[in-house]
């Protein structure tokens, strides 16, 4: 039987409302920017999003009225370029991925029963880098500056300044900072998901839409960061003409390739997984029932995401690889269809096994799915190395790339807004313009997008202008133009509802669908979530738990208060949802948004070539990041212990890992050394290319580089025994070995260095030493991050803010050094003793 606490009178529930409510206010007037509250965010979020899709949608029009016809002059070839790159790079950067982000920061917290995400300024501050981003690469097309290369940027073309002019440095260093976002989204949600759920929540009874949020949120941590890697190199050789991809000078333009699809794959399933999460939701709600076969989605969705890391070469199959690479890669392509197929199925027996409510959510639903199943085939197609030889760059991929995305995302994500509107809004969408709405949108899509195949197949090349009447594609991209602007009627119609006045509109009911999961409770007009955290008993226990939507609003469960003043909510076990400690989380704040505007501005000085503003938009980042670390991490709270409720006190601090901020750090350096990988790759690739690896330039000796990697070994020593001492309360002798550290660690830095220096390594040379020198430099910025944390942990401990009993930041340091370490050791080893082995 479900704990339960005392029924308080009207009053008392009333007092503790009041004092919930005024924790949780939303600050008005200009400072409701300064927001951080997960449902402002989450609307932020969405709103951008789809405000960028739209404008990426009006370049397609350009494009699909530039091709209507043949030998057309509406657009120039140049401004035709900035479009199509425009398109394809704000679909994939700017919406596909933060959509799901959105939906995720505005309904998870309520899904898992939490009060907030653990991380809501971190989510603020993704918010603000993602928008600042945005706007910079979108505004590029009205300056006639936008990139023009295609939103995959392949080299030798993009790396020439002369062709390309600025473009390419506002999407590479754009993109960077927008990645910025995406990481930061994906810690606050695997942390939030793996620790914020309710008690009794265990892994195995989590919503189907949380299980699918944690495999794409560590999917995004390493199929980004290879991308970022892969931006630095290309920045690299653009801005100071170092050769990464400079065949000349022994650099391959393949390398980008490799390490743009290591990303660009992924991130389709990253794109796919989260509609099949709205769909995993939608499905048994309509069905009735829960769903068909858990255990097998789950692990589903776990398998697409393992295996869509196999599959990148499968887009480089026309660059002249070795026989065994391409099939493997084929196979491997082929493969990842058994796991999406049981995701498919698992939806179609259970609307066999329920009554299927019809609804407008069920349309959109099932007919993304049938546009899905069709690009699977042609994927399937294309996969098999002869076929994609033949239809390899034509407009047969575009269609099969728009089938895979539209139907397996935009058609899912309509029907979320359907579904999750009353969650948002409190108001209900017209069933009548949503069933136009999809009509319009299912008949556009495939008048629009089936005849590509044909046109494709024709020979008719993805890229081109235009193109002579002679060739027989006339009335194909006709009728896909006639397609496109009918398939945009039934959007803008979606536009249309949800936009419309609905001030006279009566409220809907509190969960109009008799959907079972828990977001469902939540009260639109209130920022707390859920009006007290439950003991969660089954996957849906809406339907499950009867009297639990009472108990809840009746406060008899965790946290029914904010007597102590805090925003709080519950930290509980990663596999079996134990409540463990009530987390303080952070509230209103203005630094964040400063810190994404600082940053911002790092990226846009930086691709203008400003360098006196960087520097300073630089130091402006990290003093306002020291003071949003300073003032709104690891506080030392009043009580050790805090009342929250059922008779049960949880601490309110607690270090190593057990606390979120070391689950973040563990994360955030999982990314990193992702990003370490794929440079140290990037250094292998190139001797797999050449007889002469080093060019005849020789190696940076083994003297310098040991002595480096001895001098990182001892300062992580003394890291990890600070750690130690500290806990037996020896403040002299823990600042003590900081300073150690430290010292060791600015003599690390200064050996790593002084190798190719000494050696006479000259970056913009030969490819070999700017890939000797990248890897030292990426290792000597992580060791300049260290010696700011060993000084932050210096000024804590002065101020008495790390203590024996208050070590969090002591512990999150060490964590990073045990990464620190794995980077220097890697990067010395293999620039001092490698080349010596060839």
């Amino acid at each position: 039987m479900t704990e339960l606490g005392p029924l308080l009178s009207e009053d008392e529930r009333a007092a503790q409302e009041k004092r919930l409510r005024d924790v949780w206010r939303t600050p008005s007037g200009w400072r409701y920017w300064t927001s951080v509250n997960n449902s402002e965010i989450g609307m932020w979020y969405g709103c951008a999003a789809f405000s960028f899709m739209l404008f990426a949608g009006l370049l397609a029009l350009l494009v699909r009225l530039q091709l209507a016809v043949p030998d057309n002059d509406l657009l120039t070839a140049d401004f035709f370029n900035q479009a199509f790159t425009l398109h394809g790079t704000v679909m994939m950067f700017l919406f596909a991925v933060p959509i799901f982000e959105a939906v995720a920061i505005f309904v998870l917290p309520s899904m898992l029963g939490s009060r907030e995400l653990p991380f809501p300024r971190l989510s603020a501050f993704g918010f603000w880098s993602f928008a600042i981003g945005g706007v910079f690469v979108c505004g590029s097309i009205f300056f006639g500056a936008a990139p023009n290369s295609g939103w995959f940027m392949y080299p030798p073309l993009a790396t020439d300044k002369d062709q390309t002019g600025i473009g390419a440095d506002i999407w590479l260093l754009g993109l960077s900072f927008i990645e910025v976002a995406s990481i930061a989204a994906a810690v606050e949600l695997i942390v939030g998901i793996m620790k914020c759920r309710a008690p009794g929540m265990r892994i195995n009874m989590m919503p189907l839409f949380a299980w699918y949020l944690l495999v794409v949120a560590g999917m995004i941590l390493f199929a980004f960061p290879p991308l970022i890697a892969g931006d630095l190199l290309f920045e690299m050789q653009r801005m100071f003409d170092w050769p990464f991809f400079d065949a000349d000078r022994g650099g391959d333009p393949l390398l980008w390739q490799h390490l743009f699809w290591i990303f660009g794959h992924p991130e389709v399933y990253i794109i796919f997984l989260p509609a099949i999460a709205l769909m995993a939701m939608i499905v048994p709600t309509f069905a009735q029932r829960p769903i068909v076969g858990y255990s097998w989605i789950v692990l589903a969705a776990v398998g697409t995401g393992f295996l869509s890391f196999g599959l990148w070469v499968h887009h480089m199959f026309a660059t002249g690889l070795p026989q065994i690479s391409l099939a493997f890669f084929s196979a491997a392509s082929e493969a990842v269809v058994i796991p999406t197929g049981v995701q498919i199925f698992v939806f179609i027996a259970t609307m066999l096994a329920g009554r299927v409510v019809f609804s407008v959510p069920m349309l959109f639903g099932a007919g993304g799915l049938a546009i899905f199943i069709i690009g699977g085939l042609t994927g399937v197609m294309v996969a098999l190395v002869p076929f994609d030889w033949q239809a390899h760059d034509t407009y047969f991929i575009v269609a099969h790339l728009h089938y895979v995305l539209i139907g397996g995302m935009l058609f899912p994500v309509t029907a979320g807004i359907y579904y999750f509107y009353p969650f948002f809004s409190g108001k209900m969408l017209s069933a009548r313009l949503g069933k136009i709405a999809f009509w319009l949108m299912f008949v556009g899509f495939n008048v629009g997008f089936f005849p590509m195949h044909f046109t494709g197949l024709r020979g008719m090349p993805r890229r081109v202008f235009t193109y002579p009447a002679e060739m027989g594609w006339d009335w194909l991209n006709l009728i896909s133009t006639i397609g496109a602007f009918i398939f945009a009627a039934g959007f803008a119609l979606v536009v249309i509802d949800v936009v419309r006045p609905k001030k006279s509109q009566p409220h809907a009911p509190q969960n109009p669908w008799n959907a079972g999961t828990l977001e469902w409770l939540n009260e639109p007009e209130e920022n707390w979530g859920l009006r007290s955290i439950p003991i969660v008993s089954s996957r849906y226990p809406l339907w499950d738990q009867p009297d639990l939507k009472q108990h809840i609003k009746d406060g008899r469960f965790y946290l029914p208060d904010a007597e102590t003043g805090h925003r709080e909510t519950l930290v509980t076990s990663v596999l079996d949802g134990e409540p463990l400690q009530v987390l303080r989380v952070g509230g209103t704040s203005h630094v964040t948004m400063l810190a994404a505007l600082l940053l911002g501005g790092v990226f846009i000085a930086l691709t203008f070539e400003w360098w006196w503003v960087t520097i300073a938009c630089g130091f402006g980042t990290l003093f306002a990041i020291l003071y949003w670390l300073w003032t709104g991490t690891a506080p030392i709270p009043e009580t050790e212990y805090r009342d929250a409720g059922l008779g049960k006190k949880f601490p309110l601090y607690v270090s190593g890992p057990a606390s979120v901020g070391w689950w973040a750090m563990f994360i955030t350096m999982v990314g990193d050394a992702t990003a370490f990988a794929s440079l140290a790759f990037g250094y292998f690739f190139y001797w797999t290319i050449h007889d002469d690896f080093t060019g005849g330039h020789g190696g940076p000796g083994l003297f310098w580089p040991m002595w480096a990697a001895g001098l990182f070994v001892l300062a992580w020593l003394s890291m990890v025994v600070a750690r130690s001492i500290n806990e037996r309360n020896l403040k002299g002798l823990t600042r003590l070995l900081l300073v150690l550290s430290f010292v060791l660690t600015l003599c690390g830095t200064a050996a790593g260095l002084m190798g190719p220096y000494s050696f006479g390594l000259e970056p913009t040379a030969h490819v070999y030493p700017a890939v000797v020198w990248i890897l030292v430099i990426w290792t000597s910025v992580h060791a300049l991050v260290a010696l700011i944390m060993q000084l932050y942990c210096l000024a804590r401990s002065f101020a008495g803010r790390l203590t024996a009993a208050y070590d969090q930041d002591l512990h999150n340091v060490v964590l990073y050094w045990h990464f620190m370490l794995f980077t220097a050791v890697v990067t010395f080893v293999t620039i001092g003793l490698f080349p010596s082995l060839r």
